[in-house]
């Protein structure tokens, strides 16, 4: 296996807001990181990928390593659900539970954890949020999981949550100064653009304007109701 410095963080980059503003915040604090991307054929990947990819030129760093992109089909385990088919996708007005993937932590976790240990970094973010609802974003089960890859692997990577008692106010505040337009957090978009309509561009409209920040964000469409944003 390659190996590589052990004072380096692994981070799980999405190319949205939260991930990426853990990005800059662990440059900021002179850390050495590992993005990682992993791949399911979910129909907003191709935009969300590429703007991952601009974010990370925009922030190159020596310290920033290159971005190791993983393949985890879903189409076997999802089959005709609306993240794979883009149609019935929520929408603006639609609850934090409409968007809920099924295992969608664990399966982000798995394989860039494991590459972790085989390559020497002990540790591995993700833009977690406390008011996260979900039952697999829970102090209990990374606890959980990270302790069952330990015993299978023997090799120990934690899971570290640097935003877990943040609020999305709190964490927009940490991204001033950063290129928060080249970020992307729509399930339904428009080749490149965020569609304006669906329940994660409701959020992101929400995150600006809870603190205070002019929406760079070029929506296709604007007409959600921005109802959330703790």
């Amino acid at each position: 296996m390659n190996s590589t410095r052990p004072d380096t963080t692994g981070l799980l980059l999405s190319g949205g807001l939260d991930s990426a503003i853990l990005l800059g915040h662990l440059l900021a604090k002179g850390q050495r990181v590992q993005p990682f991307y992993v791949r399911s054929r979910l129909a907003w990947e191709r935009a969300e990928l590429d703007a991952a990819r601009r974010f990370l030129a925009a922030v190159a760093s020596r310290r920033l390593k290159e971005l190791v992109v993983f393949d985890q089909p879903l189409e076997d385990l999802y089959g005709t659900h609306w993240s794979l088919t883009g149609h019935g996708v929520p929408g603006a007005e639609t609850p934090d539970a409409a968007v809920y993937l099924p295992g969608r932590n664990a399966l982000l976790l798995i394989k860039p954890a494991l590459w972790c240990g085989m390559n020497d970094i002990r540790q591995l973010a993700l833009g977690v949020l406390g008011s996260n609802p979900f039952s697999d974003a829970t102090p209990e089960f990374f606890g959980d999981f990270q302790s069952a890859l330990e015993r299978a692997t023997g090799e120990r990577v934690r899971f570290v949550r640097p935003f877990a008692e943040f609020h999305k106010r709190q964490v927009m505040e940490l991204g001033r100064g950063l290129p928060l337009e080249l970020t992307f957090s729509c399930i339904s978009p428009l080749g490149s653009l965020h569609c304006g309509q669906c329940n994660k561009c409701a959020e992101r409209i929400a995150a600006f304007q809870a603190a205070g920040m002019e929406d760079p964000t070029e929506y296709a469409n604007r007409t959600v109701i921005p109802a959330r944003a703790e």
